[in-house]
């Protein structure tokens, strides 16, 4: 699964990679800038703040180089001396449409955060949410994808950027120094959840080769609608009624619930139905033009 998600087109799409301090995710994250390059359509914008530049481009492919768009935030991510040509406080709807802005050609766009984590030390993780949700659904981006250290925030800061994703790939150094392991978590346009487990290492052109499975074979598909838990599964006593005991049920005839027949009979009046009759007496304190003073207090 973990090529799919490398190999993934898909417009609106947000792939979150989380890494540790025990295995950095940054090599994974060029391999996914270098399979984005290789589509002659795409157009890569770089927000880089733990990187070079020069550090950034060793390994991608320099015939494509030229629509790879970094934005150094590295020298200056706080822009304390005025000259960084991004900074942290600059990551805003409208200052990051602007660099997106500047390739106007581009029939698709990819924007590459690299790390997410510095964003989010230094803004609320709610207003976070909401730019990448705006980018996510803006247009003029087709792809994000952002890496983030998860070892430097709390579990709920976390798992509010990964509610927005549609991919979550986790990486881990594998067992005896063999390659790595990724957890991908890839939600469908269906709203199913496919997971996978795999170990996987990157090759000096920064492809990706997959060497074992760790899950059962195939996939597994956790769909939230099905996994319904019945209240009834483990009582001591049934709840249930058989047929006999419904037909019973339906044949029963409730109190003061009138049939069809009986409302008609009521309803209509017939002979000797009972009539109320007044007359006025000599005493009766009745006034015309207002009939109710007798309650006035």
């Amino acid at each position: 699964m973990l090529l799919e998600v490398l190999q993934g087109t898909e417009a609106g799409g947000f792939i979150l990679l989380q890494d540790t301090v025990s295995y950095s995710g940054r090599h994974l994250l060029k391999s996914y800038i270098s399979t984005a390059l290789k589509r002659e359509e795409e157009v890569v914008h770089v927000l880089g703040f733990e990187a070079c530049e020069k550090e950034f481009r060793d390994g991608l492919d320099r015939t494509n180089a030229q629509r790879l768009h970094f934005h150094n935030a590295y020298s200056d991510p706080l822009g304390w001396t005025g000259n960084s040509a991004f900074t942290v406080h600059q990551f805003t709807l409208e200052d990051v449409s602007t660099l997106i802005k500047q390739t106007p050609q581009a029939k698709a766009v990819t924007l590459v955060i690299d790390s997410l984590s510095w964003i989010l030390r230094h803004h609320d993780p709610a207003a976070v949410c909401q730019r990448l949700q705006a980018l996510k659904k803006g247009g003029a981006v087709r792809t994000v994808i952002v890496l983030v250290h998860t070892d430097m925030h709390q579990r709920g800061t976390v798992g509010s950027i990964r509610h927005l994703a549609t991919s979550v790939v986790t990486v881990a150094p594998g067992t005896r120094g063999l390659g790595a392991v990724a957890k991908t978590t890839r939600r469908t346009k269906s709203g199913k959840l496919m997971q996978d487990e795999e170990t996987f290492s990157i090759n000096e052109d920064l492809s990706v080769t997959i060497h074992s499975k760790l899950s059962h074979p195939g996939h597994t598909h956790v769909n939230t609608d099905e996994t319904e838990v019945d209240p009834t599964a483990n009582l001591t006593f049934n709840l249930r009624l058989s047929d006999t005991e419904r037909q019973a049920k339906e044949k029963l005839a409730l109190p003061f619930v009138f049939s069809k027949e009986k409302k008609s009979a009521l309803l209509q009046p017939g002979p000797g139905s009972g009539r109320i009759l007044y007359e006025p007496d000599a005493n009766d304190d009745y006034d015309q033009e207002d009939p109710d003073d007798d309650l006035d207090i």
